[in-house]
């Protein structure tokens, strides 16, 4: 079926869905004639890992690199944040786009890595996991389809360095899934929970200041040699992120906590909420107060 035959013909995405060991014809190559075209106009979601890549790549923060180089976005309407690579300024080029090609290619975004695939995940209100199926993606501006070189999309995924890249963010993934197939029995997530959420997934360095604080540790079991092999390491941190978000958005226990340090917590709520009780009391009374006596 051709773009134009789609039931969607501004779409550059082929309805029909295939499996990896689906034959496609292509290969981007330097000069090729649509060299750097698909880099000047760029609509590029990342997820974590590709965060986590990049901002190790330019050896900053996350939270440097959300600021400078990312826009967030709904992805649904009053739901989870996305995170979208942000164009030049006052343009729509990357920027990281260079005359002779990806500046940080070694550690470019999945959706680059996959182009001109497109990676489908797909999970069943009644399975546990999800399922990985692909399209085929022709824009007018590529002539990559036209190269004379056939490869399986497991082959083109094995080539681009794709296996690591899924499994790491297939967690993220599962969590975004499980979101949208939940629906309306989870419900509308809350402000916190949005925050959470985004600082977990994308902000590793902030979630990482999280993790060690004490009020996390309160709340949450581990032994000190964990803890310190875990805020160490960028990779299993936000692997451990993505099990954090499941335990406190769907209620999935992975992690332990400390029941005594929970009730202590709960305690202290209550004690806070009587002393503003108590204060707001006082404050209302000594104004009455001032109020009679200036009508005597």
């Amino acid at each position: 079926m051709t773009p134009s035959e789609a039931p969607f013909p501004t779409s550059p995405v082929l309805p029909e869905t295939f499996d990896g060991g689906k034959t496609i014809q292509f290969q981007c190559r330097k000069g090729i004639a649509c060299w750097n075209v698909c880099c000047g106009n760029i609509d590029i979601s990342l997820t974590p890992y590709d965060i986590l890549r990049l901002k190790q790549r330019l050896g900053i923060s996350s939270t440097e690199f959300l600021q400078k180089h990312t826009l967030p976005y709904e992805m649904e309407l009053d739901s989870i944040a996305g995170v979208k690579l942000r164009p030049v300024e006052g343009g729509t080029a990357c920027q990281f786009m260079q005359p002779e090609g990806c500046g940080v290619y070694a550690d470019r975004p999945t959706a680059c890595r996959y182009y001109p695939v497109a990676l489908l995940s797909m999970r069943r209100q009644d399975e546990y996991v999800d399922r990985d199926s692909y399209a085929l993606v022709k824009e007018d501006h590529c002539l990559g389809h036209q190269e004379p070189r056939r490869l399986s999309i497991d082959e083109y995924r094995s080539e681009q360095g794709l296996e690591e890249y899924d499994e790491l963010a297939r967690g993220w993934r599962q969590l975004i899934l499980k979101k949208k197939s939940s629906g309306p029995s989870i419900g509308k997530p809350s402000q916190r929970s949005r925050q959470l959420f985004f600082m977990a997934c994308y902000d590793l360095d902030r979630f990482r200041g999280f993790v060690a604080s004490d009020g996390f540790n309160e709340v949450y079991a581990f032994a000190e040699d964990e803890k310190s092999q875990l805020l160490s390491d960028d990779q299993g941190l936000m692997l451990f992120a993505f099990r954090f978000l499941r335990q406190v958005l769907f209620g999935e226990m992975s992690i332990a906590i400390h029941a005594d340090s929970v009730e202590q917590r709960r305690e202290r709520l209550v004690e806070k909420q009587r002393r503003l009780e108590t204060e707001a009391a006082d404050r209302m009374a000594r104004e009455e107060r001032e109020m009679y006596g200036d009508q005597e």
